[in-house]
């Protein structure tokens, strides 16, 4: 395999996040959740969201290449598409504490998972990984609704 479509599969993978063999979409989140102290909470609001466009378009790209690259569809190990959903959840909170960053894990995970309407149709309104990107925004767009509540009511 090409040093180009290993990099592709690292980043899709958040390293090795996402070669979990039971539950690869829960250690993406927790990686995810983990680096965004370093990475994502310390930027601006208006940085934050100009990196989340650019690594859900640029995880579009990689989850199609890692499709092909796996001969599946959605393959579970990609979980870049955890990584934009729980950090959307994130997005609006300019210092959240562990109690937050915790509430947008378990929020997420849940509609991620379950996947409630329109989460589940999501993932056929654009093709190929944007696909794939597209129903954790959804999620993370749910999951951000209650932690939002939970912000709202103070129990954050």
């Amino acid at each position: 395999m090409r040093l180009k479509d290993q990099l592709v599969l690292y980043f899709c993978r958040l390293g090795v996040a996402g070669l979990d063999p039971k539950a690869p979409g829960t250690w993406g989140t927790a990686m995810a959740c983990l680096l965004a102290p370093y990475i994502f909470l310390p930027l601006n609001i208006w940085l934050r969201a100009g990196l989340l466009l650019a690594l859900f378009f640029l995880g579009a790209m990689a989850a199609t290449r890692a499709e092909k690259l796996l001969g599946r569809k959605d393959p579970g190990e990609v979980v870049i598409d955890e990584l934009v959903g729980v950090w959307l959840v994130l997005l609006p909170f300019p210092d959240p504490s562990f109690f937050m960053v915790l509430a947008a894990f378990v929020a997420f995970r849940i509609f991620d998972i379950a996947k409630p309407w329109p989460v589940k149709a999501s993932e056929k309104w654009l093709p190929d990984g944007y696909g794939v990107m597209i129903d954790d925004v959804v999620a993370g767009l749910w999951a951000l609704l209650c932690v939002g509540a939970l912000a709202w009511m103070g129990l954050s």
